[in-house]
């Protein structure tokens, strides 16, 4: 499959939320949406990322866009990880991997000589059309969703 870029469709999917609910990105047109993978629930980077996300979500609510994190781990999983940091937004499940090989983010990784695949942290922005208006690969957390934002806010 060819690699997403700016102005491709988003690639439509259907995930459980942390509340057993299915999401599907269908369902969210006519708004913007935020859809950051990151690697795991409750480790260091992606609890940073989450927080960060979770204090700007006002922002985000206001410039019209809504903030999905989408992960391999489970609801249940998801579910312990948004009581424990107060999180104001939904966290999607995949376990399967089907929305990370759809958005092109499974990528192997290399840990102490040691190959796995895994998700490389990733956000697409993804305006009310259902286009890719953004997309940030490789991401460092911090200042990520302050970046995303000032994207976001370009949309309005």
């Amino acid at each position: 499959m060819a690699e997403l870029q700016v102005g491709d469709t988003a690639p439509n999917f259907s995930a459980l939320d942390d509340q057993g609910r299915t999401v599907t990105l269908d369902s969210l047109k006519g708004q913007a949406v935020v859809l950051y993978f990151y690697p795991k629930d409750d480790t260091p980077g992606c609890t940073t990322e989450a927080c960060a996300f979770r204090d700007l979500s006002a922002e985000f609510a206001q410039a019209g866009a809504a903030i999905y994190g989408v992960s391999r781990d489970s609801v249940k999983s998801h579910e312990k990880f948004r009581d424990k940091f107060g999180l104001n937004f939904p966290l999607l499940a995949d376990e399967t991997g089907e929305v990370c090989e759809r958005y092109g983010v499974l990528k192997e990784k290399n840990m102490y000589g040691k190959k796995s695949i895994g998700i490389e942290r990733t956000t697409f922005v993804i305006d009310r059309d259902g286009k890719i208006a953004a997309i940030f690969p490789k991401v460092k957390v911090d200042g990520h969703a302050d970046a995303v934002l000032s994207k976001v806010r370009e949309l309005q």
